[in-house]
């Protein structure tokens, strides 16, 4: 029997990276369908029962959120509890009516409690309140992990979840005030060389990075998050949360990454830190002894290659990136 595969938010970066593994596979029992916000309205529970008629998903991968920067999150932060509440009981009550065999959805470490101890693992994610700045969309997802335990406990539904790290690669979104901090980087860095100051020479030209470039972050990039999702959907049988990220030793600095980010754009000028500007959380980290366990002898991409990889998609596609 072929498994119908719907991925929701399945046009924005993580959608995209899935799209391409699984159109490097070509799976012969697999039938993948990639949707975005044109093909439903999620927080319309009418429009959602409409596309899961049209489809009549076996497996659900579920992407689709409301989100936006921190300053979007801080005044809207009901709008981001109601909003993204709707879409995730929409898409698991519809899962449920249609009997899809399983779902995964994605959550996000913003979740975690804002006073905990490192590192994060997937028991602590009730432990205390997430940070204030985003309370909204942090609670909302949390009760993804809820609802999918109830529907295990009263119906045996296969409904999990999955919490990735900071996640980068070609078709994120690179807009400024909404972008995560490599997108937002690549963005400024491209146009410090070729749109700011025109008549200086590269050479004259400084890239200047927010704070000391001291913090501490896990990146993985979006094709091995495409593989990891993959693997979950076929393999991981638990309603239980799995973390999704690279090794605690892959940590990066910020000025890790400015460099990187300067190599691979091949950029002439001055690289500077800007330590008027707040660091934010020194660290993040997170552990994934869970993922390992299960799945020891996964390769993530080297991140300095990665990064390469995601600016030369930029540069060649700069006219139609999210910006």
């Amino acid at each position: 029997m072929t498994k119908i595969v719907l991925v929701t938010g399945g046009t924005g970066l993580v959608g995209r990276a899935i799209e391409a593994v699984i159109d490097e596979e070509k799976p012969t029992n697999e039938r993948w369908i990639f949707v975005g916000s044109k093909d439903a309205d999620l927080t319309d529970l009418q429009s959602t029962r409409s596309m899961f008629d049209k489809y009549k998903p076996t497996h659900v991968i579920h992407l689709a959120a409301m989100v936006g920067g921190l300053f979007h999150n801080m005044n809207n932060n009901l709008d981001f509890l109601r909003k993204n509440m709707q879409i995730n009981d929409n898409v698991l009550l519809l899962s449920h009516e249609f009997n899809v065999q399983k779902v995964v959805s994605c959550l996000s470490t913003c979740i975690f409690p804002d006073k905990t101890s490192y590192p994060i693992d997937e028991t602590m994610i009730h432990n205390g309140p997430p940070h204030e700045s985003n309370f909204g969309y942090s609670y909302a997802k949390r009760m993804i992990d809820i609802t999918n335990r109830a529907y295990n406990e009263q119906y045996g539904s296969m409904f999990t979840s999955v919490v990735p790290c900071n996640v980068f690669g070609p078709f994120d979104n690179f807009t400024p005030g909404v972008s995560h901090v490599i997108p937002g980087m690549i963005h400024r860095l491209h146009e410090t060389m070729y749109s700011k100051e025109p008549e200086k020479a590269q050479e004259e030209k400084t890239f200047a990075v927010y704070g000391t470039g001291k913090p501490l972050r896990q990146f993985i990039y979006s094709k091995d998050l495409a593989k990891l999702f993959i693997w979950v959907l076929r393999s991981y049988q638990s309603v239980e949360p799995i973390i999704l990220s690279v090794d605690e030793t892959a940590e990066v600095t910020i000025a890790h990454l400015a460099e990187s980010l300067v190599r691979a754009f091949e950029f002439r000028g001055k690289l500077e830190f800007d330590t008027s500007k707040a660091d934010g959380q020194y660290k993040k980290t997170a552990s994934n002894a869970k993922l390992r366990k299960l799945l020891p002898d996964f390769q993530f991409i080297d991140f300095d290659s990665a990064i390469r990889e995601t600016v030369q998609w930029y540069i060649e596609n700069y006219d139609k990136a999210r910006k």
